[in-house]
């Protein structure tokens, strides 16, 4: 029989039980605290009064395409104070994993990058060596001239030992082409997050799932198998964060919008709760009803947390 959900919209006491039950609540963005550029109501409030109950906030986001730098400024440009120790994105979770923890050959230590500049800053912040992303080079058409030195090999760095892939804006055939041909070569594949979809502006665009989909495709089979994603829901990141923060995953609760990356997250990593919000991709208790991945405790948006 699968769990049920207790709605907190309106319910004062079932909201402070709710609050009371966890020292530390890990938020998921995009969905959650805004969409595109709009704030949601309440949303600056709802954290101000988590905080002044003493409460850890950890902002945890899929987004690669912002390093925690810049999401700093975002926050603090929407009247969120937080500091960049306070956030753990995808694309340095994705630079740490390649840094301390994958064993390249010091020759094969290079990572394509199909991603923007928050997977960049983050991987110099880690000190790892890196080519494709922003460089113009890559952001243009291909040419007669490039199939052939793709396919030759002449055109590849033979230093690159992994292909990490994260939201690219400007994605293309070129990049896609000068990847695959890593893959084929044996680079580990990384991606930032499997996230088929982004919210913004009150609809849905693609995601970095579906940036990185044509690679698993032309990979078959081993394409699934072989990727490795740094973003919710694998436990990686989860790993990540409780190893950086230092917390009782009991006392911890997950806030986010997606069912099958937030509170999947939080529900496979053992932590004490997870609460759904409204206001992103997931829209009602009919998306989670009869599914293995459901919520402890929903709202319509984060600002119902003030009762």
């Amino acid at each position: 029989m699968n769990a049920k959900s207790k709605c907190l919209v309106g319910d004062k006491a079932g909201i402070q039980e709710f609050i009371d039950r966890f020292d530390v609540f890990l938020f998921d963005c995009d969905g959650v605290l805004w969409s595109g550029d709009q704030l949601f109501e309440g949303t600056v409030e709802t954290l101000e009064m988590l905080r002044g109950k003493g409460k850890q906030t950890v902002f945890v986001t899929n987004n690669s395409t912002k390093s925690r730098a810049d999401y700093k400024k975002q926050l603090e440009s929407m009247g969120i104070p937080a500091s960049v120790d306070e956030i753990f994105g995808s694309a340095y979770s994705a630079s740490v994993y390649i840094s301390r923890i994958l064993s390249l050959p010091p020759k094969q230590s290079t990572v394509f990058v199909i991603g923007e500049s928050g997977v960049e800053a983050e991987l110099d912040s880690e000190s790892v060596p890196h080519i494709g992303g922003t460089d113009p080079f890559y952001n243009r058409a291909i040419t007669p001239q490039d199939y052939t030195t793709i396919a030759s090999g002449t055109t590849l760095d033979p230093s690159v030992g992994v292909v990490l892939v994260g939201l690219d804006h400007d994605i293309n055939y070129l990049k896609l082409s000068y990847a695959y041909a890593y893959l084929k070569r044996g680079a580990v594949f990384l991606i930032t997050n499997a996230d088929p979809t982004l919210p913004s502006a009150g609809s849905l665009f693609p995601g970095a799932g579906s940036i990185s989909a044509p690679l698993i495709a032309m990979m078959g089979g081993e394409g699934g198998e072989k990727v490795t994603s740094m973003g919710k829901p694998s436990q990686a990141m989860m790993d990540a964060i409780e190893g950086k923060f230092r917390f009782d995953r009991s006392k911890a609760c997950m806030v986010g919008d997606r069912l099958d990356t937030d509170i999947k997250f939080g529900i496979e990593g053992r932590l004490g709760g997870t609460l759904c919000v409204l206001s992103g991709v997931t829209r009602g208790e009919s998306d989670w009803e009869g599914a293995d991945v459901v919520p402890t405790a929903w709202v319509n948006e984060l600002g119902d947390l003030r009762g």
